[in-house]
């Protein structure tokens, strides 16, 4: 096969929607070496304080998340709609949705833990 035949053309609204909870679903493209997921969190949504090997960049193209970064959460921000930020490799984070937000993520190898779905700190307790 040539090199331009591995090339593979995605549509976000073709791709399958992974319901985690009530206020939380992704879409997921994953290539050899990177990631990109769109995530749909609902107003109120908390992603809980992990860390992880991947380096990730975090676009806000709807919405605005607050963030709590470091160990004790010390530094605080809010990313809004157009504004993007990077997280190196095992920093420490959490997000809440302050409204209701569209963002996509970039990972930096591919997070293996959201594609074998073992990525429980996600997930509705049920």
């Amino acid at each position: 096969m040539s090199e331009a035949a591995s090339a593979t053309w995605y549509r976000w609204d073709d791709m399958p929607k992974e319901r985690l909870s009530d206020v939380l679903e992704r879409r997921l493209i994953t290539g050899e070496r990177m990631m990109l997921a769109h995530v749909y969190l609902k107003k109120g949504a908390i992603v809980p304080r992990h860390s992880h090997d991947n380096e990730q960049l975090t676009y806000i193209l709807e919405g605005a998340l607050r963030f709590w970064l470091g160990d004790a959460g010390e530094r605080e921000l809010v990313v809004a709609a157009g504004e993007v930020l990077y997280l190196p490799s095992n920093l420490p984070h959490q997000a809440e949705a302050i409204e209701d937000t569209l963002d996509v993520d970039v990972f930096c190898p591919p997070r293996q833990d959201w594609l074998n779905h073992t990525d429980a700190y996600l997930r509705e307790k049920r």
